[in-house]
Formats: C-alpha cells, sequence, structure tokens
C-alpha cells in the first residue's frame, strides 16, 4: 500500500493547523505503509513564496515530493477582491478567481497527481480550503479522501465548494460537529466518513517551575497559536485589557506563536514568539488556563495539549467545535460575550479545586480519545477498507476475458 497525503506546505517549521496534523498522520503511518507527502516550496501561509528547494527529501522518515508554485499571494490584491466576493452574489468564474488568488497554485504539483494517479493506492487532501485540494482531488476523484478541516466561515459558502465536497470516496472528520455541519451543508451522508481527529503524543516531562522562572511568570492565563485577528486574537485582547480594568490583579496574558497582527502595549501581555515544544508544554503546564478565542476551528489541538498539562481551558462558545470538546471532556468553560469572558475567568482563576479537576478531566479525555494507538488504528482500519474498495472497483471494471461465451 502507498498513500500520498497532499497539503499545501510541509516542514518542521510548519507547526499549526491541518499542515501540523498532517505532518504527525504522515510518521505516524510511516510505520504500516509506503507515505509520500506532496507539497509545496511554500513556508509562509501569507505569501506562498517558494522557500524549501524542489525536489524530493526524506524528513522524520517520510519522502515529500516538494513542488514549486507559481506565483506568490499578492494580500492587498486578494483582501481587496475578498471584500468582493464575499456578501455579494459572485459568478462562479470570480469564485474560481479568488481560489486561484487564494494560492497555493502550482501547476507542476498538480500536473503530478494527474499523471502519477496509478502510483499511490489512495491520495487523502488535507482542508479543503486551497488550491492543493480544490485543483489536485478532482483529478484523482476515484482515489481521493478528505479531511476537510471544515467549519462555518465565509469561504465554505462559495458555490464552488458544492461540487468539490461531491467528489471524495470518503471523508474523514475530525469532530461530530465537523461531520454534522459538512453533511448537512452538502448533503453528503450518503458519502461513507469516519471520526477520527488527531493523536497527541504525550509529554512526559513539563516543567512549570522551569518556565516561570525562564520567563518571570507567575500568575498567567496563555494563548498558543498564531497571534491573528482569525483566530479572535482582536476580541481576546480587548475583552483581556477591560478585564484588567474593571478587576486589577497580577494576572497576565502570555502569548506564544507567531504574530501577525499588532499586539496592544501593555505590561499585562507578554507576546514570547515562537518557543521550542519543551516551552510550550512547561508554559501549559505553568499556566492557570488555556484561552482559546477562535471561532473558526475543526479541532484544536493545543486543547488537547493543554488537557494533556492538566490545564483547563476557556474557549470562544460561539465555535461549536471548542464548546463541544469542553462539553465531552468536562474540561472547560465556554464564552459568548465579554459578561461571560469576564464571569467564566473569576470563576476559573479564583477556584483552584474546580481547575485542578478540569485539567484531571481532560487528561483522563485525551487519553481516552486522542491517543497515537487509538488514531493508528482507525486510519489503518479506513485504508484496508479503502484497499478493499478500490481492489473491487477494478474488478467491476475488468474487460471481459476471450474464455467468456458471450
Amino acid at each position: 500500500m502507498k498513500i500520498a497525503l497532499v497539503v499545501q506546505r510541509y516542514g518542521l517549521e510548519v507547526n499549526g493547523g491541518a499542515e501540523f496534523h498532517c505532518r504527525l498522520l504522515a510518521e505516524h503511518l510511516s510505520k504500516y505503509c509506503k507515505v509520500e507527502v506532496l507539497t509545496t516550496c511554500a513556508v509562509d501561509y501569507i505569501t506562498w513564496r517558494n522557500e524549501y528547494p524542489a525536489g524530493v527529501e526524506t524528513l522524520n522518515g517520510v519522502r515529500v515530493r516538494r513542488f514549486r508554485v507559481d506565483y506568490e499571494r499578492d494580500l492587498l490584491a486578494f483582501n481587496k477582491f475578498s471584500e468582493k466576493i464575499f456578501g455579494n452574489n459572485p459568478d462562479y468564474e470570480d469564485e474560481v478567481k479568488w481560489m486561484k488568488m487564494q494560492g497555493p497554485y502550482s501547476t507542476h504539483l498538480l500536473n503530478y497527481i494527474k499523471n502519477a494517479k496509478d502510483d499511490y493506492t489512495c491520495f487523502i487532501f488535507f482542508t479543503y480550503l486551497y488550491c492543493t485540494t480544490f485543483f489536485g482531488l478532482p483529478q484523482v476523484k476515484e482515489k481521493a479522501l478528505l479531511v476537510p478541516t471544515a467549519h462555518d466561515e465565509p469561504p465554505i459558502y462559495l458555490s464552488i465548494f458544492d461540487s468539490l465536497f461531491k467528489y471524495p470516496r470518503r471523508f474523514i472528520f475530525n469532530t461530530e460537529e465537523e461531520k454534522n455541519f459538512v453533511t448537512s451543508k452538502f448533503r453528503v451522508s450518503n458519502i461513507p466518513s469516519d471520526v477520527v481527529g488527531v493523536g497527541i503524543d504525550i509529554p512526559y516531562r513539563n516543567n512549570a517551575a522551569l518556565f516561570a522562572r525562564k520567563y518571570n511568570l507567575d500568575n498567567f492565563i496563555i494563548f498558543v497559536g498564531r497571534v491573528d485577528e482569525s483566530k479572535g486574537c482582536h476580541e481576546l485582547f480587548e475583552y483581556f485589557l477591560r478585564y484588567k480594568e474593571e478587576k486589577p490583579s497580577s494576572v497576565k496574558l502570555v502569548l506564544l506563536g507567531k504574530q501577525t497582527m499588532k499586539i496592544p502595549q501593555s505590561p499585562d501581555i507578554l507576546s514570547l514568539g515562537f518557543v521550542p515544544e519543551q516551552d510550550k508544554f512547561d508554559g501549559l503546564k505553568a499556566a492557570k488556563l488555556l484561552v482559546m478565542p477562535s471561532k473558526y476551528e475543526s479541532l484544536s489541538m493545543v486543547l488537547l495539549e493543554s488537557w494533556l498539562c492538566k490545564t483547563p481551558v476557556l474557549v470562544n462558545g460561539k465555535c461549536d467545535v471548542l464548546k463541544g470538546q469542553c462539553i465531552r471532556g468536562n474540561a472547560g468553560l465556554y464564552y459568548e460575550n465579554y459578561e461571560e469572558f469576564k464571569a467564566c475567568l473569576d470563576l476559573l482563576l479564583a477556584r483552584d479545586e474546580m481547575r485542578n479537576a478540569m485539567g484531571k478531566n481532560g487528561m483522563e479525555f485525551v487519553l481516552q480519545n486522542y491517543s497515537w494507538e487509538n488514531i493508528e488504528n482507525k486510519y489503518i482500519s479506513i485504508l484496508q477498507k479503502v484497499e478493499n474498495l478500490f481492489q473491487s472497483d477494478e474488478i467491476l471494471e475488468d474487460p471481459v476475458s476471450d474464455s467468456s461465451p458471450i
């Protein structure tokens, strides 16, 4: 069995979202079958600039084929065109133009997918939102599986996606909320699907005291991820600074992750930027809680990592996925406005026993549902089903032999 995983960017420097999900899965599946990753030379999702060399390399035991992107993204032009597209009634051609501007568009990658169709048992495409899936998946739809990482956001209502979601032979969802949304939105309950998610590596060592000493921090809540408006950070800063004005205290907001937006100048907000994995887990262990303000998530890996550190979470309740994870894990609270944010933060900061109980619940939830052994077994079962299905297709398509009486 030889599997191709298709994703818009891939590398050790790419540490979030569907790309990180893809890398973890590729590394774990490589223990059971031949795995190749088909991706671009881009590192930065804003520009799609070619930074990796084109060609083949082996990364953490996985064979990676990189293809050059045809053109960089003009962010100003893209944002201006997006304003025209969303909230209006664009025609199909304009929506396709928007997708090409969204990127990353790689003629070499798309040609390779088309020409190498028979070289792979199946193709697993990660996330519906980019050119690698939109233009690549239809070329191998008979062998395509889709991990859509879909949620209720403006792009998914473009008409160009109505046909895309009809093509895969199977969906692999991250959560029940994502499955319910996709099957309802696109009426694809007839296409086989599985709710799997992604495994989380257990941090056997995490040292809260070391993090506190290294960064001179004591009483703080933490945000981990891309510091970006699309992740709800603008609202988070507004809420947290208002909270501090109304309830002065020593608590600070610590940010871990790449910054793509302006951060308010405040002694109560500390941005540490991109930090090593060990520092991330130490910080999660040391924090009073993790805050996740995003409205748009199909699965939050950092929630799972926080719970493995026995740290509870406070999430945006307008995101059904985050809210659902909190409820199922009984390991966090959620808010939909400032007053609820304030009340939840008050409660979690004041009640040590509640935080400890939620943290313990979270750890047990992750170990039961997101261990790599569990995830690997689910994927192997899916791939076996797919291989058997494709072999049946080949038998049905075989020409009639010469010995047939017909």
